[in-house]
């Protein structure tokens, strides 16, 4: 009985030996390992756009094998974005040719946020390429998986081995062996009741004695939230971490002038941080029927602040209301005499509002559609496109020149202060450089760097997401009443999560290779095998394992 439990257990030992061998035939070591972020997959009214799988088991090619009339259809290209041919691209994606996956491969600039300069050599060319490459991506059906990564030297080493073996004639497949890419994930799920999160504190003014009547309001607002082609590197610098930026000093600035006495307004303040901006400004709409009809009717006007972090000489106003209204005209009137003064220029357009079109271009056109003047300023003299310029891949920290941003809050917030106190003209300056009331860089850097490392797509803000708690904070710092409004994002989107994953690179042997070590290996297991059954339990034992039976017939005789 011993000696046959040994032969059981060399006879177990050699089946999972086997089993390992076929486990392992096609990978190998791990070349490395990466993070990588997956391209946004939503529905718009039901019709599908972006990468609509996750997971990724095909072999590495480069752009060299796309040639024409091979099939890619079990490769998975690595484009670095300086060779990204954009024609290319949009050949494949329009005419739904097949393909394993793509990998794109980002400058290391982006992934430390630094970003691509235009004084870098072709940087400009490069952000409009990575710009045009984000609208293609998101504005398609891609029927397979799409990651971005940040080339390292480990990944850098495998693109150079796959480009060789390409330009040699022998791309990676299962008979010639070469790296593979594997990412395993689960496949994406819908995001149920997607949240939305509004932020807004007041600073009350000051009513004289014996004024029984609510005082009015003016409101400063900035949509904080981004949209972009990898919801995880979606930072948004400009588009809207400049006008978040601007907002929250604006509320330091006016909360040291309220906390004086004599130097608190009649007007009340409300600063508002709205989410829901790339999607017609969603969040903004809700956030306004939550206003009872008094304070949406105490509300002078309100100014909206948008993209103010990339401009040199010139701001735009854009409103709904003709320029010749009064109240628009004493808002452009208060905005270009501080511009003068600063030296530069204050434009004003005005964009109709169509009430069927459900396109919302700017955010103050939310408030007109209450009945509430509003403006917007910004350094775009038009809308931008639906689901452009919300934070691109692009957008990121060297994008903004933080002097920009500190003139755009020097001009609101001393057009806002002439205006409550009922200054009109030249001369007075409430917050002068070196005062006590000055607009302080630091805190609008240190508020620009931050938004520039935080991704900001709304539907993968959770309600507790330290970014959400991180603004309520500020805003309570400088201001009252805070409040935190919840809502879920609604209309025509529905979004899928998984937004990040690992991709493991395997160098994978040939298949010949493979099954000559299966060969030498199954070999090497049989003799092994036979040695142990001969010395445990002797050659007859070894010989009646591949002796016939005897037949039943013989057995009756």
């Amino acid at each position: 009985m011993a000696g046959g439990g040994q032969g059981l257990d060399s006879i177990s030992s050699a089946v999972a030996l086997i089993l390992v061998l076929f486990a392992c035939v096609e990978l190998g070591d791990a070349a490395t390992a990466v993070d990588v972020y997956r391209l946004i997959q939503y529905d718009l009214a039901g019709s599908p756009f972006g990468s609509r799988l996750a997971g990724l088991s095909h072999h590495a090619g480069s752009a060299a094998s796309a040639v024409p009339g091979a099939d890619l259809s079990r490769t998975a290209l690595m484009v670095p974005l300086k060779d990204l041919d954009l024609g290319f691209l949009r050949e494949y994606i329009t005419n739904r040719k097949p393909l394993g996956g793509l990998v794109l491969l980002l400058p290391q600039k982006l992934r430390e946020k630094i970003g691509i300069a235009e004084d870098d050599q072709g940087g400009g060319l490069m952000r409009n390429m990575l710009s045009e490459m984000e609208q293609l991506l998101v504005h398609a059906n891609i029927p397979y998986p799409v990651y971005f990564a940040f080339e390292n030297e480990k990944i850098n080493e495998v693109l150079t081995e796959v480009q060789n073996n390409d330009a040699t004639g022998q791309p990676a497949t299962a008979t010639t062996g070469g790296y593979k890419l594997v990412v395993s994930t689960p496949e994406p799920k819908k995001i149920v009741s997607p949240a939305i999160t509004n932020i807004q504190g007041w600073l009350p003014g000051l009513k004289g004695e014996g004024d029984s009547n609510q005082l009015p309001t003016i409101a400063i607002v900035a949509s904080y939230d981004t949209f972009g082609a990898a919801p995880a590197l979606s930072v948004g610098s400009d588009s809207n971490g400049s006008g978040v930026a601007a907002l929250l000093e604006i509320a330091r600035l006016f909360s040291r002038l309220y906390s004086i006495p004599k130097m608190r307004g009649r007007y009340n303040l409300l600063f508002g941080l709205t989410s829901g901006g790339p999607y017609n400004y969603n969040g903004t709409l809700k956030w306004l029927r939550s206003f009872d009809q008094r304070l949406r009717e105490s509300i002078d006007y309100a100014i909206c602040l948008n993209s103010i972090g990339s401009w040199s000489d010139e701001l735009w106003i854009h409103v709904s209301k003709p320029p010749e209204n009064a109240y628009i005209k004493e808002i452009y009137e208060g905005f270009s005499t501080v511009a003068d003064e600063l030296g530069f220029k204050i434009n004003i357009k005005q964009k109709k509002i169509n009430i069927s079109n459900p396109r919302v271009g700017w955010e103050h056109e939310q408030f007109s559609r209450v009945r509430v003047t509003a403006a917007t300023l910004s350094e775009l003299s038009v809308a931008p496109d639906f689901l452009k310029s919300s934070g691109g891949l692009y957008d990121t920290r060297s994008l903004v020149d933080e002097t920009a941003v500190f003139k755009s809050v020097k001009l609101v917030a001393e057009s806002l202060a002439r205006h409550i106190y009922g200054h009109r003209g030249r001369g007075i300056e409430i917050f002068a450089d070196n005062s006590s009331f000055a607009v302080n860089p630091f805190h609008i850097n240190s508020w620009l760097d931050f938004l520039s490392r935080t991704p900001r797509v709304a539907p993968f803000l959770s309600k507790t997401d330290p970014f959400i708690s991180a603004l309520k904070k500020e805003l309570s710092d400088h201001t009252t009443e805070v409040s935190v409004q919840h809502e879920v994002l609604d209309g025509i989107f529905t979004f899928y999560d998984q937004t990040k994953a690992t991709l493991n690179i395997y160098q994978v042997a040939s298949v010949t290779f493979d099954l000559l070590l299966l060969l030498v290996l199954g070999s090497y297991l049989i003799i092994l095998f036979s040695f142990l059954v001969i010395t445990t339990r002797g050659l007859d034992d070894l010989i009646s394992i591949f002796r016939r039976p005897p037949s039943r017939k013989s057995k009756a005789a």
